[in-house]
């Protein structure tokens, strides 16, 4: 079942996307997913799944309340987590892509906003317990 590849297709307008339905297929595909700057040459997610625009309006903390330095870090860390998971095979019905991400790329508070939010979507909706989000996020 796809339930995350909507989430990962989601680094930008432009994704290289791949998605795996098990670890052998992964072993012949494993392209991660890479985030690229639109025509407005700003980073930005786009997530298909129509509750995560509810669960950004209604549950998550506004952006206002994150500084870009806290997100970064926090990202930097889930995004290592999530790969790790990726890689080992564990969560496979929910992971499906791992996420190529550079701490050294300045992406912009919206997308890293919009990135945490994702992991904290995926903690919501799918019940994945990923260390990097406390018990508020």
């Amino acid at each position: 079942m796809k339930k995350l590849l909507f989430l990962l297709s989601i680094l930008v307008l432009t994704i290289s996307c791949s998605s795996q339905n098990n670890i052998a297929d992964r072993s012949k595909d494993n392209t991660p997913i890479h985030a690229q700057k639109n025509d407005d040459g700003e980073y930005d997610l786009d997530v298909l799944d129509s509750q995560f625009t509810y669960f950004i309006n209604a549950i998550a903390k506004p952006m206002n309340m994150y500084s870009e330095s806290y997100l970064k870090s926090k990202n930097q860390f889930l995004v290592s987590e999530w790969n790790s998971y990726y890689f080992s095979g564990r969560y496979r019905n929910i992971i499906e892509s791992s996420i190529d991400y550079d701490p050294n790329i300045n992406y912009g508070i919206k997308f890293e906003y919009k990135l945490y939010q994702v992991f904290a979507f995926v903690k919501w909706k799918y019940g994945l317990k990923l260390n990097g989000l406390s018990a508020i996020d």
